[in-house]
């Protein structure tokens, strides 16, 4: 099993080509973007210099989502970061980007934490429960409909018992969601 603490080792031969080190094939920028969507670092190494390109590819990753279409940086985002470049503001930005980035991701954390602390957000919503079971006797209705569909027998009157029973149980619950609507 491939260590995660590490980077993933991606060396790039003199063909352009990204060879991943711990699985031996070859990969391209789809790929690495997979690796690093599934929370895996990666660096990326020319191998005949020993130079750093994880940048570099990180940037080309980018720009080829940004150019399909799939845009998460704001034009007027982009116009500031090639005026940080040019400008006295060179080493602020990077530190502000990393700390923005880091407070993201906490904060995604924590909503992702405490909507694990719940079994279902909507089940606070009055008539949620309601609306469930009626959701499950209707698709338990159609789908007996279509298991069964050409059969008879004893099978099929308790299936038809038990449809009636859930249609009433649906009016019975609809009608109650209709006060409750009413009230509101």
């Amino acid at each position: 099993m491939a260590d995660t603490d590490k980077p993933l080792l991606i060396k790039r031969y003199a063909s352009r080509r990204l060879y991943n080190t711990e699985t031996s094939d070859y990969v391209t920028l789809e790929d690495i973007a997979g690796f690093i969507r599934q929370g895996r670092e990666v660096q990326i190494i020319d191998l005949k210099t020993g130079d750093d390109l994880t940048r570099q590819y990180l940037l080309q990753i980018v720009a080829e989502h940004e150019s399909k279409g799939e845009s998460v940086l704001p034009v007027d985002v982009l116009t500031d970061l090639v005026r940080s470049y040019t400008g006295g503001m060179q080493s602020i930005v990077p530190q502000f980007l990393a700390s923005s980035f880091e407070m993201l991701r906490e904060s995604q954390a924590k909503m992702m934490e405490n909507l694990s602390s719940f079994p279902n957000p909507m089940s606070a919503v009055p008539g949620f429960e309601a609306m469930r079971k009626q959701q499950e006797a209707f698709l338990k209705t159609m789908m007996g409909g279509m298991s069964g569909w050409g059969s008879s027998g004893p099978a099929r009157e308790e299936e038809a018992v038990a449809t009636s029973d859930d249609l009433a149980e649906i009016k019975k619950q609809l009608a109650e969601l209709q006060k409750k609507l009413s009230k509101l």
